[in-house]
């Protein structure tokens, strides 16, 4: 049985899922499998940062698996499961808000990402927006209201680092370069949600090879107060954003138990 390099995955694995959820952290991942069916959940792969469970929804296998940090890994990740099968990826991740209305333990739902994280230059030029599918999208917003967690949809800004390219100065050398100085308050004053680093990245190679794709994050930090990521509220945050994602897979998988693009582009 031949596997594929990074994720140690083969099709047969996959038990002919086509849908997956990415976590960033491998640590989330049993957590999220768990939270689709508790009972009928396992790890079928584990290699370097890509940690991979499969779970199911009543008849339908599920994919869950981490991509680390950062577009470069995430790519990679996509990359793979494309090629073993999945034609939709929501990325169930962590953030920092931009708003003042947004608090800690909120979710926000991207709709299209700001691309500032590098790695998505490789499937499409800058000019080539980074959005959500629209059947995605909704389905997460529709899931947010059924779970009763308060959300926000919009822009987010999807930075190829966590200290500079989010302009942060809790760092070693206090120093931002000239070309970041000032980007936050200017993304704020944009109406940008909120900062992460891997819807970019997913949203425009998705759409590029003929993918769906979607985003939900939990808000860790109110970046308009403080740089300090609020550790009293990290188990809120991802615990509404992965209530968000798994409701919007039922619906998914209802409405949509397969990809209409079955092949790239």
């Amino acid at each position: 049985m031949s596997l594929i390099y990074h994720l140690k995955l083969s099709k047969k694995s996959l038990k002919g899922a086509r849908i997956a959820l990415l976590p960033g952290d491998p640590g989330r991942v049993p957590v999220i499998a768990s939270a689709v069916n508790n009972e009928e959940a396992s790890e079928i792969a584990c290699n370097r940062e890509f940690r991979t469970w499969l779970s199911m929804m009543d008849i339908h296998p599920v994919i869950i698996t981490s991509t680390g940090i950062g577009g470069p890994s995430a790519a990679i990740a996509v990359e793979e499961l494309a090629q073993l099968g999945i034609r939709t990826f929501i990325r169930v991740g962590t953030t920092g808000a931009l708003q003042l209305n947004i608090r800690a333990g909120d979710v926000v739902i991207t709709t299209a990402s700001v691309r500032i994280d590098g790695t998505s230059e490789h499937y499409a030029p800058l000019e080539y927006p980074a959005v959500a599918d629209y059947g995605v999208l909704n389905a997460l917003v529709e899931a947010a209201k059924t779970v009763n967690v308060r959300c926000h949809v919009g822009v987010t800004a999807s930075s190829a680092t966590f200290y500079p390219g989010q302009e942060r100065i809790d760092t070693f050398s206090r120093y931002v370069i000239r070309d970041l100085a000032g980007s936050k308050k200017e993304w704020e004053e944009l109406g940008v949600l909120n900062y992460e680093m891997e819807s970019a990245t997913l949203l425009t190679m998705c759409n590029a090879m003929g993918l769906r794709a979607g985003c939900v994050t939990g808000v860790i930090s109110e970046r308009t107060q403080k740089e300090k990521i609020i550790l009293s509220k990290i188990r809120a945050a991802e615990g509404n954003a992965i209530a968000v994602a798994v409701t919007a897979l039922r619906r998914l998988l209802t409405d949509y138990p397969s990809s209409p693009s079955t092949t790239p582009r």
